[in-house]
């Protein structure tokens, strides 16, 4: 697919501290791209330098082939959505879409802007100050005004951040029926949601790439879990698994009165002597083995163990 936004050696600096180092990366035009990392990976500085709100130390950007800058011509093919957005409280939910779409080359027609306001949920809400929007109702109006100015591409930091399970669901939907007409970039920490809605995934860590690919890709390289559920255990007993031969990682899943889980992450193709040593550990602790199973990988245990080998490093 062609390069939406190209993104070469971008390297930014706060005095002697880097916040991003050489980072490149090409956004496939039409495509839901999830930015991930931990916090301070420089996922929101790189958005910002895309947006055309913060300047480069050095390396170079483009979008849909033009070169970003902050006072560059590409803020015009750029919609963007703040982690934290603010809007006038005075203003209504529609005065505050049409005074964005401004300062686009556009018109907005008045039945534009209700399509975006029944975009994101806010059909009801259009002529309401903003000051009178709940968090949640914050954010949504904050991707449409991320939208109101007919970008190509789409920058969300953290755009599900404040929402509820529903609104969760919501916005996912709103971006798989931008799919193909708009390509998204976006930062979060929910990685079910990048799982389920991403085509491709990046991870940035202490401001540098440490993978790019596919979703799907990715999500099949991931080493084998294994959930266990000891009836017996102890506070002890994770320390325990985690010295078993062919053991990369424990984590506690929960605990249901005498049930404790246990998700244990498995070293390249060692799932059968991981599982006949947890058999062996419970006899010689006189624990019960309620279950031992093989788990299909997910992009959490991916992005665990990608941040995990690039921190051993």
């Amino acid at each position: 697919m062609t390069p939406a936004k190209t993104l070469n050696a971008l390297t930014k600096r706060y005095g002697g501290v880097a916040a991003l180092t050489d980072l490149t990366l090409d956004v496939p035009a039409g495509s839901i791209f999830g930015f991930l990392g931990p916090n301070g990976a420089g996922k929101t500085t790189a958005l910002k330098i895309l947006a055309g709100l913060s300047r480069a130390t050095s390396g170079t950007a483009t979008i849909d082939g033009v070169p970003v800058g902050v006072q560059g011509a590409h803020r015009s093919r750029v919609g963007y959505l703040a982690q934290e957005p603010r809007f006038y409280g005075w203003m209504t939910g529609r005065q505050t879409l049409e005074y964005v779409a401004s300062f686009y080359a556009v018109e907005t027609s008045r039945r534009q802007v209700d399509e975006l306001l029944e975009l994101v949920g806010l059909a009801d809400a259009g002529d309401r100050a903003t000051k009178t929007y709940s968090g949640g109702m914050r954010q949504r109006l904050g991707i449409a005004q991320a939208l109101a100015g007919n970008p190509s591409v789409v920058l969300l930091d953290e755009p599900a951040a404040a929402l509820d399970p529903l609104g969760r669901h919501d916005v996912l939907e709103i971006m798989r029926r931008l799919r193909g007409d708009k390509t998204i970039f976006y930062s979060t920490h929910i990685l079910d949601d990048v799982e389920r809605v991403s085509d491709h995934v990046a991870i940035l860590d202490h401001g540098r790439l440490v993978v790019s690919a596919p979703t799907a890709e990715l999500v099949a390289s991931a080493p084998g879990t294994v959930r266990v559920v000891l009836i017996g255990a102890s506070d002890s007993t994770a320390a325990s698994l985690a010295g078993l031969p062919g053991v990369s990682r424990v984590a506690p899943a929960g605990r249901e009165d005498d049930e404790w889980s246990y998700d244990i992450t498995i070293r390249d193709g060692q799932t059968r002597l991981v599982q006949r040593e947890v058999m062996r550990l419970a006899a010689d602790a006189g624990l019960i083995v309620a279950a031992n199973r093989q788990q299909a990988p997910g992009l959490e245990e991916v992005f665990l163990s990608i941040v995990d080998k690039e921190r051993a490093a």
